[in-house]
């Protein structure tokens, strides 16, 4: 800073307005220091200039997930929002180990000063793991809640499981096999519960469920298990709780000469990129990841500043209809 206020023949304070947009310097002067970073290459420190406020305008994200589509989703849209609204994300994952390595990473994400986390932990265990961080930092929970008192933003699992249900009843199928995804997962229950509460609401009792683990292995078993079971003969419909497990699903039933749509439809959730590609192409929910990372950003932000940041807020998904269910339902 002194050298560009050198170059520029003004004070190193002058320089310092500049940099931070002040409207007290003349304009020329403006284009004169402006002129003189670019020659000697100047950038301004954010670093040092967060030291001077006291702030480090850093969020940390926790996710304990791997390679899943929404989680990985979810942590990009995070990361994304948090650089627009100035911040830096400071992204820590935590998938894959146990209780007391999961400690350990919760240290490193303090040492990191951090103003704030979010945190995503799908799982009942891992939102236990996780209970003693909002002691020590404003913390905003996604996709798996932490506590009444802790903010939590999530996509509405309960309405997308809904959708899925009104969907194939509009399409006349009135016996709806289920693929979950695994029990512990607050996402999995919440589909589950939409998709079995409007079939009752409409007088159709929900058909057979498999537990899935979200891979297409899951839904590749549950496939076979499907055209095994004393109720195949009555199934019209098939809602997997992911793509992935609706891809494993459609593999199982073509292997078997069964026929998507013709023999019985499939859908799925999440919009994977990929989906809209199968043979054929694979009706899913879209959840609004951009928009859940947003709202969970702006609500730490707003915890940071002294609000409340909002108890719940979840935000509608909608529904993706293709080729891979028959409008002439059966069953």
């Amino acid at each position: 800073m002194y050298d560009v206020a050198a170059a520029a023949g003004v004070s190193h304070q002058t320089v310092s307005r500049v940099v931070n947009g002040s409207p007290q310097v003349r304009p020329e002067t403006v284009d004169r220091v402006r002129r003189a970073m670019t020659r000697l290459g100047y950038r301004p420190s954010g670093t040092a200039r967060n030291l001077a406020v006291r702030r480090t305008r850093s969020l940390g994200v926790v996710s304990f997930m791997g390679p899943l589509f929404g989680p990985m989703s979810m942590l990009l849209s995070i990361e994304a929002a948090a650089r627009r609204s100035g911040y830096a994300a400071q992204i820590v994952s935590a998938h894959g180990l146990d209780a007391g390595q999961v400690g350990a990473v919760l240290e490193e994400v303090l040492r990191r000063d951090v103003e704030g986390v979010a945190v995503i932990a799908p799982t009942d265990g891992q939102a236990r793991m996780v209970d003693g961080l909002r002691a020590q930092l404003p913390v905003v929970a996604v996709e798996g809640r932490l506590g009444e008192d802790v903010p939590f933003v999530a996509s509405d699992n309960e309405a997308g499981g809904r959708l899925v249900a009104e969907h194939l009843l509009e399409c006349g199928h009135r016996t709806v096999a289920h693929v979950s995804g695994p029990t512990d997962w607050g996402e999995a229950r919440q589909r589950t519960a939409g998709w079995a509460d409007r079939l009752i609401a409409a007088g159709v009792q929900p058909g057979p469920v498999w537990v899935g683990d979200w891979s297409p292995e899951a839904g590749y078993r549950a496939g076979l298990e499907l055209l095994e079971h004393p109720r195949w003969e009555e199934v019209g419909a098939v809602f997997a709780a992911n793509d992935s497990m609706a891809l494993g699903l459609m593999a199982a039933l073509h292997r078997s000469g069964v026929e998507v749509p013709a023999r019985v439809s499939v859908i799925g959730y999440d919009n994977t990129p990929e989906s809209g590609w199968l043979q054929p192409a694979l009706s899913t929910v879209e959840q609004q990841f951009d928009a859940v990372g947003a709202a969970a950003v702006e609500r730490l932000v707003s915890l940071l500043e002294g609000g409340d940041g909002a108890a719940e807020l979840l935000i509608p998904p909608r529904l993706v209809s293709r080729s891979s269910v028959s409008r002439h339902g059966r069953g």
